[in-house]
């Protein structure tokens, strides 16, 4: 617990950022001071990011583990928050301030039972037990893999990750009113192109499905992102890339776009469902998609298919294609109000939690 009237400090250590991160951050920062040491901005996702002028944020690159540790001393956190246990400096943080103050471990790997794992879970009083006093976790299928570690009921936080929510409600209340006009007749899907996002087999589902439309009832597939498979990228009637798109600059895109669609093979959470169902898309997630667990309610405002099965991706297109427009609206809905339900101020809520509770 902090002294009566002393702003808590908060120390991040984190892998790779993103703009939904600093949206929480933003919020955190109304009660807390900030600090961040982040890994260099990933090629494939180069995001411009903006910093509050009153945070200290750093390149892990700047530091060794003796001057990480030496600047954590500096800094004096009351929570510490780190991004999986990859790093060892970051490790090495967390294990010289556990029992002096709350070392939070986020996670959002899902437990799939393999050698790796099971190893992790072997290991984990050794490498994770004397530098994590708590783990936090997106949603459910994330607290099995903390229990198997062996975090207690009482160690596991929920609702780690948050979409950028003031940003995407602003898009869903400017737009709703002219699609409930004209409901745009176009998927979406914004992800890296490579090959755990199923990008090719959904191209090769919605180029199926498309052919089959009469010419005045065909749809369109627009693509937003980069990746390993921007050269393959399938060109075909009716699908549009974009290429990568700083996340300020969507909103021509999504006000033009009606239903959302993520194929991923692997995605243990995936934050744009959140994004998408607060800005108000139907969507179509295949069954590996971790945020779906939470933000999406089969047959309510979207469905469900296999991952890497285009044949079943190609029969949900073909499901929205036939559906009337004022269905489409209804679970656009839908979808914004379950969105709504999680949001940065619950997220930095959560947060502070942990040392009113300590």
């Amino acid at each position: 617990m902090t002294e009566m009237g002393k702003r808590p400090r908060i120390l991040f250590l984190y892998t790779e950022i993103a703009n939904y991160f600093l949206a929480c951050v933003r919020e955190l920062h109304k009660s807390a001071d900030i600090a961040i040491v982040r890994w260099a901005v990933n090629k494939e996702a180069p995001f411009a990011f903006e910093f509050h002028p009153e945070w200290q944020v750093f390149e892990r690159g700047e530091f060794i583990t003796k001057e990480l540790i030496a600047f954590s001393e500096e800094f004096k956190p009351d929570i510490i928050v780190s991004s999986g246990w990859i790093d060892e400096g970051y490790n090495a943080v967390n294990k010289h301030w556990y029992s002096k103050v709350p070392t939070i471990l986020s996670l959002d790997n899902h437990y799939t039972g393999s050698i790796r794992q099971q190893i992790g879970r072997i290991l984990s009083n050794f490498k994770l037990h004397n530098r994590f006093s708590q783990v936090w976790v997106p949603g459910d299928p994330q607290e099995i893999f903390a229990r198997k570690l062996g975090f207690s009921s009482e160690q596991i936080i929920f609702g780690f990750y948050s979409a950028d929510v003031p940003h995407f409600n602003e898009i869903y209340s400017r737009s709703i009113e002219d699609k409930k006009k004209s409901f745009p007749h176009r998927f979406i899907y914004m992800g890296r192109y490579v090959d755990f996002k199923g990008v090719e087999e959904l191209w090769e589902a919605f180029a199926s499905a498309n052919s089959k439309r009469v010419e005045t009832k065909k749809w369109e597939l627009w693509c937003v992102g980069t990746g390993d498979l921007w050269e393959k990228r399938k060109i075909a009637d009716g699908i549009k890339h974009f290429g990568f798109i700083q996340s300020r600059e969507l909103e021509a895109i999504l006000v033009n776009t009606g239903v959302f669609v993520l194929p991923s093979n692997k995605e243990p959470w995936g934050v744009v469902v959140h994004e998408m169902a607060v800005a108000g898309f139907p969507l179509l997630c295949s069954d590996k998609v971790g945020a779906a667990s939470r933000f999406l309610k089969e047959g309510k405002n979207g469905f469900y298919f296999k991952s890497g099965d285009s044949k079943s991706l190609k029969e949900l297109f073909l499901k929205i294609m036939n559906l009337k427009d004022q269905d489409l609206i209804k679970m656009a809905e839908e979808s914004h109000g379950i969105g709504m339900q999680l949001n940065p101020k619950e997220w930095s809520d959560t947060l502070l939690s942990v040392i009113k509770n300590e």
